[in-house]
């Protein structure tokens, strides 16, 4: 009973790893060392979808250290978790398997995406939501309502490319002796590792062991084997040795698991009392399919499910619809996956839309939400599949109004801001938990912006350990923060232009919040248990963007 616990709701149990990790002493995937290591790093197609033509590697073998330089065999579009097609240097140390890399000549062919520039797309993303695409949603008469409407809004929301860019870049070791495969790393996925190593090289899955190591930073991109299965096959090429493969900052900032760039546009049709009567959404981008199958071009029911078809607003005519796009990057998931551009959109249009009614934007919110009550996912729209069982979890809007008005009042929403300085709002319901964010900005007459507080209140149900409830909440500020003011990658000819930290900017420290604050809604054990790592992220850049709006008109 929980009268009983000892550890679990406990805000005293300490990190067992902690100190280990503080002192340096904790082992990361790229801190494996075992006796006779060799190690390697690999060339691979700058554009996705590239293949090999040739290689001349004789200059590369006479780098002082290099012993050997393996092909290592891609595969075709969708690509799955398997290494992209490349040729691999390995050495009797890291530098001299760099230095080995630079000196390959390499001949690549660039494939179908050899001229996909970022900018370009975004238009084709823009013009197809401006045009109607696959119906996902359709509840009441949208055109009727719109129509009668005393007056309408229409926005487009952008989100480009995002990319994980853990501390740690990706880093496995691979043994392959005596007919068995044993490997080392951060593997956010280690059942996916061993599974797929197994069916690459052909082996039983009792001949595959799988250590995993602390992670370094994950956030969806070690969840793909692609650097395990290099380090695997580049074992069975040496002769019982271990192999160390190490990516470095440009390697998996140009070799990613991106998240999908999306164009959000949406139109609301509000009556002469300012309240909504329609709501349009088009939600195009390329789908998280399109690793596993040729040529998806519409987004799946898991995708659709995050925060887009489960629209839990109280107005009475929606239509959400999903124009065509294709996939140009190699994607997959990244923290809190397609619920950070419905999301960004949804809760900047709220914003929009209560400026329009002349409502203060938290009134607003609550109002589109509108009474308690519970809804079933299958009683709004047929693509309620999202991973959960909808019988099971139905979405609370009495938890999403209590984060709301919670983080409202802590924030100390509706008070006196000076010039320059404003507060934003939103909420949003993911992983069957309710997170709501307030984010205070000052922005300066040449536009430079401060962040003196963010406040952000949880309730994913039974909290098993709150201390790690509120790093997780902490890091997804940090973290919606650095997406929002600097995450973007872009791409130029099939090749992503941004090579490490000096071009690709996660959040530094002066530009962080001055202070976090951080509200738990503990909740029922007997009650599903929520999300914690995920759900944080969605609010953070819609709240922020209409902060500054608040503090700028802009």
């Amino acid at each position: 009973k929980p009268a009983d616990f000892r550890y679990i709701g406990k805000g005293n149990v300490p990190i067992v790893d902690g100190p280990d990790i503080v002192r340096g002493r904790a082992v990361y995937g790229i801190d494996v060392i075992l006796p006779d290591m060799l190690f390697a790093v690999v060339a691979r197609s700058p554009v996705f979808g590239g293949t090999l033509r040739g290689f001349d590697a004789a200059a590369a073998l006479q780098v002082p250290g290099v012993l050997k330089v393996v092909e290592i065999k891609g595969t075709a579009i969708p690509s799955a978790f398997e290494p992209l097609p490349g040729v691999a240097v390995i050495a009797s140390n890291t530098w001299a398997a760099m230095n080995g890399r630079r000196a390959l000549k390499l001949d690549w062919e660039g494939g179908p995406n050899a001229s996909y520039d970022s900018v370009a797309y975004r238009a084709t993303l823009e013009a197809a939501a401006s045009k109607p695409g696959k119906v996902v949603r359709n509840q009441g008469d949208v055109d009727v309502a719109m129509k009668s409407a005393a007056k309408t809004l229409k926005a487009q929301y952008y989100m480009p490319h995002l990319t994980q860019a853990p501390m740690e870049p990706p880093a496995a070791t691979a043994r392959f002796k005596d007919g068995r495969m044993e490997l080392w790393g951060p593997f956010q996925s280690p059942q996916a590792v061993r599974g797929g190593i197994a069916k690459r090289l052909g082996l039983e899955m009792d001949k595959v062991t799988v250590n995993v190591t602390l992670l370094g930073g994950g956030f969806g991109r070690k969840s793909k084997g692609d650097f395990a299965t290099e380090a695997a096959l580049l074992a069975k090429e040496s002769e019982g040795k271990p192999v160390k493969v190490v990516w470095t900052r440009d390697d998996d900032l140009h070799h990613s698991y991106y998240h999908t760039v999306s164009v959000e546009h949406l139109e609301a049709g509000i009556d002469a009392m300012g309240r909504p009567v329609a709501w349009l959404h088009r939600s195009v981008g390329p789908t998280l399919m399109a690793l596993f199958m040729p040529d998806p071009k519409t987004e799946s029911p898991i995708e659709l499910g995050m925060g887009l078809t489960n629209l839990p607003f109280a107005v009475p005519n929606i239509r959400i619809e999903n124009p065509e796009a294709a996939a140009h990057v190699r994607v997959g998931w990244y923290r809190a996956v397609s619920n950070l551009p419905h999301a960004f959109a949804i809760q900047s249009f709220v914003d929009e839309m209560a400026h329009a009614a002349g409502k203060d934007p938290k009134d607003y919110l609550l109002e589109l939400l509108g009474p308690p009550r519970e809804i079933d996912p299958r009683s709004i729209n047929d693509t309620w599949n999202h991973g959960e069982d909808p019988a099971l979890y139905p979405i609370d809007i009495g938890r999403l109004r209590r984060v709301t008005t919670l983080v409202a009042q802590e924030s100390g929403w509706g008070k006196p801001m000076s010039r320059g300085r404003g507060l934003g709002i939103a909420a949003h319901y993911s992983f069957t938990t309710y997170v709501a964010a307030v984010v205070e900005v000052a922005v300066d007459a040449k536009g430079a912006l401060i962040i003196p507080r963010v406040d952000i209140a949880v309730d994913c149900g039974a909290i098993v350990n709150p201390e790690r409830l509120r790093s997780q909440m902490e890091g997804a500020v940090m973290m919606g923060i650095g997406n929002t003011l600097g995450g973007e990658i872009t791409f130029k000819d099939g090749r992503a232009l941004q090579n490490n930290f000096d071009t690709f900017e996660v959040l530094r420290m002066n530009a962080a919040p001055k202070r976090i604050n951080v509200h738990m809604i503990p909740g029922d054990y007997d009650a599903p248990l929520g999300g914690a790592g995920e759900p944080g992220v969605p609010p953070i850049a819609p709240a922020l963007c209409n902060a500054i709006f608040a503090a700028t008109g802009k």
